[in-house]
């Protein structure tokens, strides 16, 4: 047989199962033979002794639905050996879309905004736009429940009419069968925060047939965090489809945590359940996330003008010292002192990288004064990284039987490392270095178990027949360097990267290669 690439006498991890010593044949896009040897011609050969060859790493939690428009190589996410990632999580697509200025403004803290007109409405449209952008990695979008709500009701805080429910349904159908692999729900962004219980089964119910999982980001991490999992799970029962959780954690009482996993535990002998975890103990997402829930009915403009009006911000100020029953309090569980500015647009620019303290001391006014004058001058356009647990939580959750990993990386002047450092912290240092689980064990998580999650047939093992989406690594010194401080450092040790069978990154940087793509069939199909 004649192969465009063998990679011979790696450490090969399958995706399940212990690795052997074997030869990798690549013929087109795809594995043509796992052999002890290999003979015949190949157009490209690596020596790869004492190196590990895993499937490539699949981000079951990617904020990539825009970013290909502005760098479709991906580089922080090939740099580290991710070659696929489920992107539109929180309930946040871009699509289906009706007022899009709102929704752009919205997203640009967590997604960018894309180009300066989006050319769709519907899901299926974003999806032929978004393949348009050629990105190296598969992207696999998710249908999301904010963007649906906005379509069908706008920014209304209210509850949704039979026929507004089932013209939800209808569009959560339309993004399943365009090719959405889940359906992603973000309980404490908007308006997906205004829909009670029954409003989140009826959407899952159109999830269910396709099996497509669930993925919720819960009303509350905090100390509500059980009652927000355990909604979750009744949703999924009740519609019967699967639940996969997103970025499981607690942001406040540690001890939590425990009773977490229980529920987790327990809920998994009758719902089909895995959640996502990335391997830090701070999250990252926009700042407006700190005003209360009535502060942002109607969509950007309306949130703006109420920040404009001191009686609002007096409420507004009063809601975030002291809470508001039902709704995640992140500013008064983390504290201003551990919420540190990642990316601000103009003119606030000077402020990435200080913490709230830090900026309200500058200026000479409170904490609560600081978020405002933040959000009002950059037009919303703020994210921030929340300080909130220690190591030791991290790795509890890491080692659950549950666990897969997401990145959640949001691009931006200062990220939250976790954009370049997810798998070496996961597979590098937890596991190789320290042994949290076995090395095996996190190759698996990171590839066919999340492949499968994703109903991605043709990926994350290495076996004759699969896509050729491999990571090459060096274990010795493949781990996470980026940190708070520095956090924009690719991980040492990434040796080569293959999507499709074309490599994206060798010698330490992107090939300019763009294989890869946007998965646009139906789950199932």
């Amino acid at each position: 047989m004649d192969f465009d690439l063998i990679i011979r006498g790696a450490d090969v991890y399958p995706g399940e199962g212990p690795p052997r010593r074997a030869d990798v044949g690549v013929a087109g896009d795809a594995i043509a033979a796992v052999e002890a040897s290999l003979d015949g011609p190949a157009a490209e050969e690596v020596a790869a002794e004492g190196m590990m060859l895993c499937p490539g790493f699949v981000d079951m939690h990617a904020h990539t639905a825009l970013h290909s428009h502005v760098d479709p190589l991906l580089t922080p996410k090939i740099a580290q050996g991710f070659t696929t990632e489920l992107i539109n999580p929180d309930g946040l697509p871009p699509a289906p879309v009706e007022r899009f200025e709102e929704r752009q403004a919205y997203l640009r803290g967590l997604e960018g905004t894309g180009p300066d007109e989006w050319p769709w409405s519907s899901f299926d449209e974003y999806l032929e736009w978004l393949e348009g952008t050629r990105p190296a990695t598969t992207l696999v979008p998710s249908a999301g429940h904010n963007a649906v709500r906005d379509f069908v009701m706008g920014g209304a805080k209210r509850q949704a009419t039979a026929d507004e429910l089932a013209a939800m349904r209808r569009e959560v159908r339309a993004s399943l069968e365009a090719g959405g692999r889940t359906l992603s729900f973000g309980m404490i962004y908007l308006p997906g925060a205004y829909a009670d219980t029954d409003e989140l089964v009826a959407l899952a119910e159109e999830a269910a047939p396709f099996g497509a999982p669930l993925v919720p980001h819960v009303r509350n991490e905090g100390h509500g965090v059980l009652e927000a999992i355990g909604e979750f799970v009744d949703v999924a029962r009740r519609s019967g489809a699967p639940l996969h959780v997103s970025h499981l954690k607690c942001l406040a009482d540690e001890s939590l945590i425990d009773p977490l996993l229980e529920l987790l535990d327990e809920a998994s002998a009758d719902v089909d359940l895995s959640f996502d975890q990335y391997p830090y103990g701070a999250g990252s997402t926009i700042l407006s996330a700190l005003l209360p829930a009535w502060a942002q009915e109607g969509g950007s403009s309306a949130t703006l003008e109420r920040l404009a009006d001191a009686g609002e911000r007096k409420q507004m100020g009063h809601d975030m010292q002291h809470g508001v029953p039902g709704w995640e309090n992140t500013f008064a569980t983390i504290g201003p002192e551990r919420i540190v500015i990642a990316n601000a647009a103009s003119p606030n620019e000077d402020a990435v990288g200080k913490d709230l303290t830090v900026i309200a001391g500058e200026r000479g006014i409170d904490e609560i004064e600081a978020v405002f004058g933040l959000l009002t001058e950059s037009q919303l356009d703020v994210t921030m990284i929340e300080h909130y647990a220690s190591d030791e939580a991290v790795r509890k959750v890491a080692r659950h039987r549950l666990h897969l990993v997401g990145s959640d990386g949001i691009f931006g002047a200062k990220p939250h490392p976790r954009l370049y450092g997810s798998a070496p912290r996961f597979l590098g240092r937890f596991a190789i270095r320290d042994g949290l689980v076995p090395v095996e064990e996190a190759v698996a998580r990171l590839t066919a178990r999340a492949a499968d999650r994703l109903d991605l047939r043709d990926r994350g093992r290495i076996e004759a027949g699969k896509r050729a989406d491999l990571v090459l690594l060096d274990p010795t010194r493949y781990v996470d360097e980026g940190t708070y401080d520095d956090p924009i450092s690719t991980p040492d040790g990434v040796l080569g990267v293959w999507v499709a069978g074309q490599a994206v990154w060798r010698d330490g940087r992107a090939t300019g290669a763009r294989p890869g793509g946007v998965v646009r069939t139906a789950r199932g199909a």
